[in-house]
């Protein structure tokens, strides 16, 4: 599923030590990233390139016991001030309910975003179900 789109891996400096994301992310477009699961320390690496918000499709617990849950991935949020919202999906059979939803919920959520799932597979899904088109809701 993934295009041929030049996948990133970063390095950052944050407080004096250089932050390597654990996941390569994909950009789909210039306000929406993918990639697939992300651990606790992702998240400020996420905040130092300038993300605002991370939305998490993976549902707690798919992944066992090795998998941060949302409610970790959330305080991590939170203290590196990103926004953070759960919205998990369970399939790749998303429901037209889920996208008006997810389209809502991409347009009230601060730019950029970055969206993950086990593999980025569901994340991509949806920016693809709401016609790649994440700003304000028409």
């Amino acid at each position: 599923w993934w295009p041929s789109v030049r996948l990133q891996q970063y390095d950052y400096l944050y407080k004096g030590m250089t932050m390597t994301l654990s996941v390569q992310t994909m950009k789909v477009c210039p306000e929406f990233t993918v990639c697939g699961q992300i651990n606790l320390n992702d998240v400020a690496a996420f905040a130092q390139q300038g993300y605002r918000s991370i939305i998490n499709n993976r549902p707690d617990g798919e992944g066992g016991p090795g998998q941060p849950t949302s409610v970790q991935i959330e305080a991590a949020a939170k203290a590196a001030g990103l926004s953070y919202v759960h919205f998990p999906v369970v399939s790749l059979m998303i429901t037209p309910q889920q996208v008006s939803q997810y389209h809502a919920l991409c347009a009230d959520l601060p730019h950029p975003i970055v969206a993950f799932c086990k593999s980025g597979g569901r994340a991509n899904a949806l920016f693809q179900a709401v016609g790649c088109q994440v700003g304000r809701a028409a």
